[in-house]
């Protein structure tokens, strides 16, 4: 995955508020092992709602946009 690819939670993150599915863009990639990655994840208004550090086995990446 790469800077500003749309990506999607394999796993609800209940501390976070956000559901399996919840939706999200990398912002920031850790490349040392193991590989993460930061994720925004934003309201329907842009808002940025949650910004979560998950390893690569976390979210799965998606074809197109937001």
């Amino acid at each position: 995955m790469e800077l500003y690819d749309v990506v999607e939670l394999r796993e609800a993150l209940p501390g976070e508020r956000l559901p399996a599915g919840a939706v999200g863009t990398v912002v920031h990639a850790f490349n040392d092992p193991p590989t993460a990655y930061d994720i925004e994840f934003a309201d329907a208004d842009g808002r940025t709602v949650a910004m979560v550090t998950l390893r690569a086995d976390q979210v799965e990446q998606r074809d197109g946009h937001l």
